[in-house]
């Protein structure tokens, strides 16, 4: 959902959350979100998730500040928190932060993006988050329904892709094995078994290397094999692609707001 007219903002959440409940048929077992607000001049954003928050988000900002020698502000939220630091510390937190609660995991990073998923109904999963009460420029909503692997948190979409980028995946990879293996030997992390990130890490590894969002998304239609329709969505815009014979639909409606 992109919203045109900026007065419409502070809705944003209340929309998706509606949006996300009606496809709660399409996918009961989990559901994630993707917000792009602003974090403020010169600030930046790291959403996080742990399996155990009371634990593991303790203390967690005094400990980045004094990691990273810059202010850190905090807002938990359920199992997710969302840590805002200076946008050139970036970084340095997302290293820090894997030092100091390894078991913690990252959902996005980036000026604008924040990134909340998590294993139930669309509407357990809207109202954990309080999704209803946030606002913003534009959003993605998610619900999925496994069929090839577990039910987990880091199972659900969107993936993070990049800073503020982001992708959501309806379909299936057939050959995702031999490219996740291909990835890995490149040096690159997984934290699940869903093939949807197989194809969120092979864009993210794309576009390290250089490609721009057309070009890693016109590469992935070459490399995989499969029935699929992908939304990769940036601080500024969305972009779709649909496997060749194209049998997974693909909706855009646009209005004047």
């Amino acid at each position: 959902l992109f919203l045109k007219d900026p007065k419409l903002e502070p809705q944003l959440g209340a929309m998706l959350t509606d949006m996300l409940i009606t496809m709660t048929d399409r996918g009961p077992d989990s559901a994630g979100i993707a917000i792009y607000s602003s974090a403020g001049k010169g600030l930046g954003k790291l959403t996080v998730q742990s399996a155990h928050p009371e634990k593991d988000f303790k203390g967690l900002d005094g400990e980045l500040k004094e990691a990273i020698g810059a202010p850190v502000a905090m807002i938990v939220k359920s199992t997710h928190a969302v840590l805002e630091v200076p946008l050139g510390q970036l970084d340095a937190a997302r290293s820090a932060v894997a030092h100091l609660r390894p078991g913690i995991k990252v959902m996005s990073s980036g000026e604008n993006i924040e990134i909340f998923k998590e294993v139930g109904l669309p509407k357990d999963v809207a109202a954990r988050f309080d999704l209803a009460s946030m606002g913003g420029t534009h959003g993605i909503g998610h619900t999925r329904m496994a069929t090839e692997s577990a039910v987990t948190p880091s199972g659900a979409h969107p993936y993070a892709v990049g800073p503020d980028q982001c992708l959501v995946h309806n379909g299936s990879f057939a050959n995702h094995a031999g490219i996740r293996r291909d990835l890995r030997a490149a040096g690159v992390v997984f934290d699940s078994e869903n093939d949807t990130e197989v194809g969120a890490r092979f864009v993210a590894h794309e576009l390290a290397s250089g490609s721009d969002v057309e070009q890693a998304l016109t590469d992935l239609t070459t490399t995989f094999d499969g029935f699929y329709t992908l939304l990769v969505s940036n601080s500024d815009s969305f972009a779709f692609v649909r496997d060749a014979i194209a049998c997974k639909p693909a909706v855009i409606a646009e209005t004047d707001d």
